[in-house]
This record gives structure tokens, C-alpha cells and sequence, in this order.
């Protein structure tokens, strides 16, 4: 067994705990002027991805669509009493896809998701909406407070395997 180390294991706990990230992405009219918004992920294991589940009339899906990369911030919580300066939180660069509808891909990215949000499945039969796989490129850790580094892409699938 292969020894895990402290920032390793943070990372892994952090992005398989939270339930929710904000997307950042170049508006497609305008590609100078970044789009920030939250979406709901689920952590795809065996893809090394992120799956999000995304309407076609949403302005992130378009941008995606023009410009497949992308940031994703996924952060710990805010809690009373504690210095947000620390909150743990993770940059990922990210590249998006979208699966064809039917395809292996698609009905895996399906299946991770409705794990994780059993209460979207109707939205899954709903036409405009489909599924885009963010591949992490790599990251920007910060474990609290002086405490940053950098991620590489093999890192950051051996976090989201696990």
C-alpha cells in the first residue's frame, strides 16, 4: 500500500465531499469577459472526470461549447467562528466534452451523476440537457492558510479514483 500524503488525502476528501463547485468559463460572444456559475458535479471514478449535468439554454453551455476549457473552484464550507482565509479549496483546470447521448460515456456519466442526485433523473430525459465530462488538466491546491501547491492531471485522477 502506497503511502497517501496529508495534501493528497485532503484534496481526494475534498472534491468527494462537496456537492457543488463554481464554473468558470469565457463567454462565448465575448471572450475576454469571463462567465462564473455553480453547478452541481459528481465525481466520476473510473472516468477520471467530473460530470455536470447542464441545460442548453444556459449561458455555461454555450461558453463550453465555444471554448472547451474551463475552471472549476470547489471549496470546503464556511464555518461561524473560523478564518475564511483558510478554507480549504482546489482550482482545477479543466477541459470539457460532451458525450453522445446513448453512448458508454453518456450512460456512465448518467449513472455517476443520479448516484449522487437521485432527484435529477427526470431532468436527464429532458432534451436540452446533457452531460459534459470536466477532464482535469491540473490544479491549484490550497490546504489552509500557507499552504498552496500545485497538482499535476495523474494527481488529480488518482484523487478522484479514489
Amino acid at each position: 500500500m502506497s503511502h497517501e500524503s496529508r495534501l493528497a488525502r485532503e484534496l481526494r476528501t475534498l472534491l468527494h465531499s462537496r456537492r457543488v463547485a463554481a464554473l468558470g468559463t469565457l463567454d462565448a460572444a465575448d471572450p475576454a469577459q469571463p462567465f462564473v456559475s455553480m453547478v452541481p458535479y459528481a465525481v466520476w471514478s473510473g472516468g477520471g472526470a467530473l460530470v455536470v449535468h447542464l441545460s442548453g439554454l444556459a449561458a455555461h453551455t454555450g461558453n463550453l461549447q465555444a471554448q472547451p476549457r474551463a475552471s472549476l473552484l470547489v471549496m470546503a464550507a464556511d464555518v461561524a467562528g473560523e478564518p475564511v482565509h483558510a478554507l480549504q479549496r482546489v482550482t482545477l483546470d479543466v477541459l470539457a466534452h460532451t458525450p453522445e447521448r446513448g453512448s458508454a460515456d453518456w450512460q456512465a456519466a448518467r449513472s455517476t451523476y443520479l448516484d449522487r442526485f437521485p432527484e435529477a433523473e427526470p431532468m436527464t430525459e429532458l432534451g436540452d440537457f446533457r452531460f459534459v465530462l470536466l477532464q482535469p488538466q491540473g490544479a491549484r491546491q490550497v490546504a489552509g492558510f500557507g499552504a498552496a501547491r500545485s497538482v499535476d492531471a495523474q494527481e488529480l485522477r488518482a484523487a478522484l479514483a479514489a
